[in-house]
């Protein structure tokens, strides 16, 4: 996911950057760059590799590429009708990361000393692997699939620009299970009913439902039994639907242990020539920001492990009688949010009924009290119509 992003952004007037010899070359720029950056604040980011797709998947997939298919005729059609920004849409779109590219950038971070893992199938479960052994802190990605993998840990929007400014998410996925009041089994079956990488959606079930639906019935069996019993037909599941195959993957996914040889990696002093002759010699990078960035690399990747956010700082779990007070204050907050609305519901149903002539006569009322020294206050500071106003 990471290639495809920096293959579809990483451009020069509307194309992939390229090499002198017509290599593209914006996928190496994309790595290069951004790791650099998160090296740079104090993160050693370990990579993994996507392996082959689970068959589930291949519906999914053969969707992609139809519409991949669909955009290529689009933009050969753009390229002769459209206008540039029609051109540019569609060959976007078209983009597709091949084995080379990948190759190409497991080359890279070897030079940089950057270790990378190639999952047996879905990379984001093997991130959840290392992830719950303490590998690694947390899993990086913007799939939330990661979650359904047991990830404990889920960053979203680490590796996205800095243009776009945008906070880094972390999610812990046992406060997530907290806060939705469910086991990993039942938050399994919410995200397939919501739609995930092996099965589509079931028409006209959004968030709200799929909440409801799981919340009310438990499971996704029970669920299915009442859609295909309701005499109204509210919700239609697919014809082709294999939700506990989909169910499996997410609970017992293919992957390598954590204790696995594969899954020993360490972080190393990057390879200065071997990035300049790959970079600059073969790919026409700029010799002088390679080796600036080899620099950055060697002074920040010195420790042989990553430290702990533990190792600064313990979180220390709230207690029963906390959770319970957060709870009752959360619940008087809503009661006091209650009755205000509801106070002004009610008087501003008493002053839509109020003939006209009464807020003169309360602002008169008022101006009379004050006068006889009622808020002698308010007529030093000069408020006397403001509370008139106000108080209509």
């Amino acid at each position: 996911m990471s290639i495809y992003s920096f293959l579809i952004a990483v451009r020069s007037e509307g194309q992939q950057l390229m090499s002198d010899t017509g290599e593209t070359t914006s996928h190496l720029m994309g790595m290069f760059y951004r790791t650099l950056r998160m090296v740079d604040n104090g993160i050693k980011p370990l990579y993994v590799f996507d392996g082959a797709p689970p068959k589930l998947k291949s519906g999914e997939l053969a969707k992609r590429t139809a519409r991949k298919a669909e955009a290529t005729e689009a933009h050969e059609e753009a390229k002769e009708t459209g206008t540039a920004e029609d051109v540019e849409k569609f060959s976007r779109r078209t983009v597709r990361v091949t084995r080379d590219h990948n190759a190409e950038c497991k080359k890279l971070l070897k030079l940089m000393g950057i270790p990378y893992i190639d999952a047996p199938t879905e990379a984001e479960a093997q991130c959840a692997v290392l992830a719950r052994a303490g590998k690694v802190y947390a899993a990086a990605s913007e799939d939330m699939d990661t979650l359904c993998f047991e990830a404990p840990i889920l960053l979203r929007h680490l590796t996205f620009s800095e243009q776009r400014k945008e906070p880094i998410l972390e999610i812990h996925l046992s406060r997530a299970l907290e806060g939705l009041d469910m086991d990993r089994k039942q938050f399994i079956d919410l995200c397939i009913l919501l739609g995930c990488d092996y099965l589509e959606p079931i028409p006209k079930v959004g968030p709200n439902t799929a909440l409801k639906l799981i919340r009310e019935f438990g499971s996704l069996e029970k669920v299915v039994e009442h859609v295909e019993n309701d005499p109204k037909k509210k919700y239609v599941i697919p014809e082709d639907w294999p939700y506990q195959d989909a169910r499996e993957l997410f609970l017992n996914p293919d992957v390598r242990e954590a204790s696995h040889p594969d899954c020993d990696f360490k972080w190393e002093a990057p390879d200065i020539e071997g990035l300049v002759e790959f970079l600059v010699k073969d790919k026409g990078f700029n010799e002088d920001r390679v080796r600036n960035g080899a620099a950055r690399l060697q002074k920040n990747l010195k420790t042989a492990q990553q430290s702990r956010l533990e190792g600064f700082f313990k979180p220390v779990a709230r207690t029963d009688e906390e959770k319970a007070n957060l709870k009752r204050k959360h619940d008087e907050k809503l009661q006091e949010q209650k009755k205000r609305k509801k106070e002004e519901a009610k008087a501003k149903k008493e002053a839509k009924a109020r003939p006209r002539g009464a807020g003169v006569e309360l602002i008169s009322s008022a101006l009379r009290h004050i006068n006889r020294g009622g808020s002698e206050t308010m007529i030093s500071n000069g408020e006397v119509s403001c509370l008139g106003i106000h108080a209509y």
